[in-house]
C-alpha cells in the first residue's frame, strides 16, 4: 500500500538495514561546537578523527524532541564517503558517549582469532595460505615468503593469493553500498563527460563542512567518487560542477511543462520558458521606497515577539541572545544609522508582516504590513551596500527576505547576490570572520543559497558563485549565549533540515533534468531509485516532532505542513519523466516499472494539492516559490486526465473520480488570488486558467 494510505515513511521496505537492525548510537562530528547529539542509527559508518564534546541547541534553546540527527536529516553521504575509507584508516577509538570500541582487528571482527600470549608459539604443521605453484601441483606448501621451497627449486615464480577475510556486518554494508554506487556508475552516467569529471576526480569533504584543522579530505588513490552523494554537507570542488547546486542549463522550471505532449495543447499559444524572468524584470519597482521614512514604535514588543516566534524558524539568522544589545544600540543611534540599526528594522518588519497571515488575502493597493519598518531599513542599506561585514551581510538578507515576502523574487536575488559578494570577500580568509560571528555568517551562507536554489530553479539567473566556498562553510550549530537574555527560541531543526531537502531538489535537477541527463526510462530506473532512496532517508532522519504523518488529513503544524509539501514536491519531480514517457507513448504505461512510478508521481501530486489552503504555512518564505510547484504539479495532473491510462491511475488515488476536477478547480481559484502580487503570478494564473477550459473541451468532445 501506498505511504498515503497506511501512514508509514514512504519506501521503509527498502531501506537497508544494516547489521540486522542493530542500534548503534554514534555522536556527529561538528565543527569545535558545544553540541552533542545521540541518536540511534541502523547503519555503522566510519567514525572521524577529533570528535568534539557537544551540546545540542535542542536541549538548550529548542523545545524541540532532540532524538534528531544533524548527521542522518543531511542525508547518508557522511555514510557514503566514508565508506571509500579502508580499514587502515580507522581512529584507534569512537567515544560514543557510552562506551569506548577499539578498532584493532579483533574489536573490528571477534571472528579473528588473536594471539593473546606472546611467550606461547604453536608451530605449524600446514602453510595457512600455499602459493599458486603448489596448489596447481596439489603439494604441501612451506609458506616461505618471498618465495616457497617447491618454486625455488623449480626456478617458478611464487605468487600467493591474498587471505580470505570473514565479513562481519559492518563489512558487509560497505560493500552493498559500493554495489550500488558501482550499478550507477554502470548506466553511463559519466558518459559525454556529464559531470564533467575528467581523470583527475575533485577531492570531497567528509561530510561535515569543516574547515582548517578540523578539515578531513577523503579521496580515494584511484581517484573513484560516488556519482550521486547522499544528502551530507561536503560536496564536489568548485572546479567541477557541484551536484548539489542547480544547473545552468535544466529543464524543471514550471513552465517547461509547456511543451510535452498533451499538455501542450492546453495553452493556445507557445510560451517561452524566460518570459517569468522578462515580466519580472519590467515590473515597476516600489514606489513607498522613495517616500521618507516614518515608522511607530509604539508596538514594538509585540512585532518582535512575533519574529521569534513565527519568522526566525524559516530563516534562523537573527541571534535570540544578542538581540537585545542590538537594538540598545539602533535605540541609541535612533534607528538613523548602523547596522544594528537596520536590522532591527527588518525584524520589526517581517514581525509584523507574519502577524497578518498570508499576503495573498491582504486587500490589494493596501500597503502591505511592516512597509513602513522596511522603508525605514532601505534608507539605511546604502550604507550597508559599501560595508564588507557579516552584519551588513545580515542586513541584505533580511531584506531580501522581506521582498520575498512581498512576492518581488527578482528585487530579493538582487539583495541576494550583494549578500553572495560579502560573504565570498569574508569566507576567502578563516580569519577575515570574528569567532563570534561565524555561527552567523554560516546561517546567512545557507540562507543565501538555499533562496538562490530556489530561484534558480524557475528563473535563468546568472549564478552568484557562492556554492564555491561550500566545502569550508559549517552547518549551523546553534548560537552561545545568556539563557536569560534570550528574547525567543533558536530553533534550528527547519533550517537543517531544509539545507537537505534543498540539495536533493538540486541533486535531482542535475541527474534528471540538466541538458545531458539521461532520456530513456531504462537509463533513469537506478537514477530515480537512488534519489527516491535519499528522500526516504532524510524524512526517516526528521526529528519526532518534525517527522510528519502520511495521513490525508491536513496538519495543524506549520513546520510540518511545509515539510511535508515539500517532501511531495521533490517526490513528483523525481518521477515526473515517467509521466512524460506516457504521455508520449500511451504503450509505455505497460512497463510495470513505469506504471508504478507514474502511480509514485501522480499520487505525490495529489498530495500536494488536495488541501490548497495548506500552503499558506509557508507563504512568509515561500510563497512565489510555492504558487510555481502548485502550476507545475497542476499542469501534470491536467495532461495525465487526457491519458487513459493515467487517468485510470489518478481515479485510483482519490475516493471518488469528481474529485480531480474540483481539486484543479480549487488551485485555478486559488492561483487566480496570488496574481495581484506578481506579473509572473499573474500569467501562471491565466495559463493554467485557459488550461483547465481546455482540458474540459477536450474530454466532453
Amino acid at each position: 500500500m501506498s505511504p498515503s494510505s497506511t501512514g508509514d515513511s514512504p519506501l521503509s521496505a527498502g531501506t537497508m538495514t544494516g547489521a540486522a537492525g542493530a542500534n548503534v548510537v554514534r555522536q556527529f562530528p561538528l565543527p569545535n561546537r558545544d553540541f552533542t547529539i545521540e541518536i540511534p542509527s541502523p547503519q555503522l559508518a566510519a567514525s572521524t578523527n577529533g570528535v568534539h564534546s557537544l551540546k545540542s541547541p535542542t536541549s538548550l534553546k529548542s523545545a524541540r524532541t532532540p532524538s534528531f540527527s544533524r548527521e542522518g536529516i543531511l542525508g547518508s553521504a557522511q555514510k557514503a564517503r566514508n565508506l571509500s575509507q579502508s580499514s587502515e584508516n580507522r581512529p584507534d577509538h569512537v567515544s560514543n558517549g557510552h562506551q569506548t570500541v577499539h578498532s584493532d582487528e579483533g574489536s573490528i571482527n571477534p571472528l579473528k582469532r588473536r594471539n593473546t600470549d606472546a611467550a606461547v608459539d604453536y608451530p605449524r604443521r600446514r602453510a595457512t595460505i600455499a602459493c599458486e605453484v603448489c596448489r596447481s601441483r596439489k603439494s604441501r606448501c612451506d609458506g616461505t615468503k618471498p618465495k616457497c621451497k617447491l618454486c625455488t627449486e623449480l626456478g617458478a615464480e611464487c605468487v600467493y593469493r591474498e587471505p580470505g577475510i570473514k565479513l562481519d556486518a559492518g563489512d558487509k554494508l560497505i560493500l552493498e553500498r559500493l554495489s550500488r554506487i558501482e550499478s550507477l556508475l554502470q548506466m553511463n552516467m559519466v558518459g559525454s563527460n556529464t559531470m564533467g569529471l575528467g581523470h583527475n576526480s575533485p577531492n570531497m569533504s567528509n561530510g561535515t563542512g569543516l574547515s582548517g584543522d578540523n578539515l578531513l579530505s577523503l579521496q580515494n588513490p584511484d581517484g573513484f567518487v560516488s556519482i550521486i552523494p547522499s544528502g551530507g554537507l561536503g560536496t564536489w570542488s568548485a572546479n567541477a560542477g557541484s551536484m548539489s547546486t542547480m544547473p545552468k542549463v535544466h529543464t524543471n522550471a514550471a513552465l517547461h511543462l509547456l511543451q510535452w505532449p498533451m499538455i501542450r495543447d492546453l495553452v493556445s499559444r507557445p510560451y517561452d520558458p524566460q518570459i517569468l524572468l522578462q515580466l519580472e524584470m519590467a515590473r515597476e519597482p516600489l514606489h513607498s521606497l522613495t517616500k521618507t521614512p516614518c515608522v511607530d514604535l509604539s508596538n514594538t514588543n509585540a512585532y518582535i515577539e512575533a519574529y521569534f516566534e513565527r519568522v526566525n524558524v524559516w530563516y534562523a539568522c537573527v541571534n535570540p541572545y544578542t538581540w537585545r544589545s542590538h537594538y540598545r544600540i539602533a535605540l541609541s543611534n535612533g534607528f538613523r544609522e548602523g547596522p544594528e540599526s537596520c536590522i532591527v528594522l527588518l525584524v520589526l518588519a517581517l514581525g509584523q508582516a507574519s502577524l497578518r497571515g498570508s499576503i495573498s488575502s491582504i486587500v490589494p493597493h493596501e500597503d502591505p504590513p511592516g512597509l513602513q519598518y522596511f522603508t525605514a531599513a532601505w534608507s539605511l542599506l546604502p550604507g550597508m551596500m559599501t560595508s564588507n561585514s557579516v552584519l551588513a551581510a545580515q542586513c541584505h538578507l533580511l531584506a531580501a527576505a522581506y521582498l520575498f515576502y512581498l512576492v518581488r523574487p527578482l528585487e530579493a536575488w538582487n539583495l541576494l547576490c550583494t549578500t553572495s559578494t560579502k560573504l565570498q570577500l569574508l569566507l576567502m580568509s578563516p580569519n577575515r570572520v570574528p569567532p563570534d560571528q561565524r555561527e552567523l555568517s554560516e546561517r546567512i551562507y545557507w540562507n543565501a543559497l538555499l533562496f538562490e536554489s530556489d530561484l534558480l530553479a524557475e528563473l535563468d539567473l546568472p549564478h552568484s558563485g557562492v556554492v564555491a566556498f561550500e566545502e569550508n562553510v559549517g552547518l549551523p550549530c546553534g548560537f552561545e549565549g545568556d539563557e536569560q537574555e534570550a528574547v525567543g527560541r533558536d530553533d534550528l531543526w527547519y533550517f537543517l533540515a531544509e539545507i537537505s531537502l534543498r540539495r536533493l531538489l538540486n541533486r535531482v535537477s542535475q541527474l534528471i533534468y540538466s541538458k545531458d541527463s539521461m532520456a530513456s526510462t531504462t537509463s533513469l530506473e537506478p537514477v530515480v531509485a537512488e534519489l527516491d532512496f535519499q528522500l526516504t532517508q532524510w524524512y526517516e532522519n526528521l526529528p519526532v516532532n518534525l517527522q510528519f504523518p502520511f495521513t490525508r488529513a491536513p496538519l495543524v503544524d506549520s513546520v510540518q505542513t511545509v515539510l511535508r509539501l515539500r517532501f511531495y514536491a521533490c517526490r513528483t519531480i523525481i518521477y515526473r519523466p515517467y509521466i512524460l514517457a506516457v504521455l508520449d507513448n500511451e504503450q509505455a504505461v505497460l512497463d510495470p516499472t513505469v506504471r508504478d512510478c507514474c502511480t509514485k508521481c501522480l499520487e505525490a501530486s495529489i498530495r500536494q494539492l488536495e488541501h490548497i489552503m495548506a500552503h499558506h504555512a509557508g507563504h512568509m518564505p515561500y510563497l512565489w516559490q510555492g504558487a510555481l510547484s502548485i502550476v507545475s504539479q497542476t499542469l501534470l495532473v491536467m495532461g495525465a486526465t487526457m491519458s487513459p491510462s493515467l487517468n485510470s491511475i489518478l481515479c485510483s488515488l482519490v475516493p471518488r473520480r469528481e474529485m480531480i476536477d474540483q481539486i484543479i478547480n480549487e488551485v485555478v481559484m486559488e492561483i487566480e488570488r496570488y496574481s495581484v502580487l506578481s506579473p509572473s503570478l499573474s500569467l501562471s494564473a491565466e495559463i493554467i486558467k485557459e488550461a483547465e477550459v481546455r482540458r474540459r473541451t477536450f474530454l466532453s468532445g
